[in-house]
């Protein structure tokens, strides 16, 4: 299944709630855990790694906390991710050099490259200025919608989502 990991949708979190402050107002780990009720600790590390990954600038003082290091429009949801979880992946090999014992004979590691790189297109444009103004993605996804034959049997038709 292809999920994001729990740090990586805090960090989405976070950061779309930081991009809705006004430009120069910091929230520190604390503030927004309880806002979303995630414990402290686990904020307070993905926001540390965001920050070493240049996602977030770091203030110390009394009106410290984290601010958005660039403008939501120069960060990716790919940014993020990759930020938290490293490369997005959809197979167990992610290279033509991978340890793997099946690598010369796979049938389906192409394909679902080509899947993957659709995926962190869809992620790369999507950038955290539309997550948080929750506009549409510009990339279109093609979907399957599933139908019943007369015969009550399933077939799927495409569809496009804008």
């Amino acid at each position: 299944m292809l999920r994001l990991s729990k740090k990586a949708e805090y960090a989405l979190m976070a950061l779309k709630d930081l991009a809705l402050r006004p430009e120069a107002e910091a929230a520190s780990a604390r503030e927004i855990a309880r806002r979303f009720g995630i414990p402290v600790e686990l904020m307070a590390k993905v926001l540390q790694r965001l920050a070493r990954r240049n996602l977030l600038a770091s203030h110390h003082g009394t009106r410290g906390g984290y601010l958005l290091a660039r403008p939501a429009s120069q960060i990716s949801v790919a940014d993020v991710i990759e930020a938290t979880d490293g490369p997005v992946t959809v197979t167990a090999c992610t290279s033509a050099d991978d340890d793997c014992d099946q690598y010369a004979t796979c049938n389906i590691r192409d394909p679902l490259w080509r899947i993957k790189d659709q995926i962190v297109q869809a992620l790369t444009s999507y950038s955290l200025q539309a997550l948080a103004k929750d506009e549409p993605p510009l990339v279109s996804i093609s979907v399957t919608k599933r139908s019943l034959n007369p015969d009550g049997l399933s077939a799927r038709s495409p569809v496009e989502s804008h």
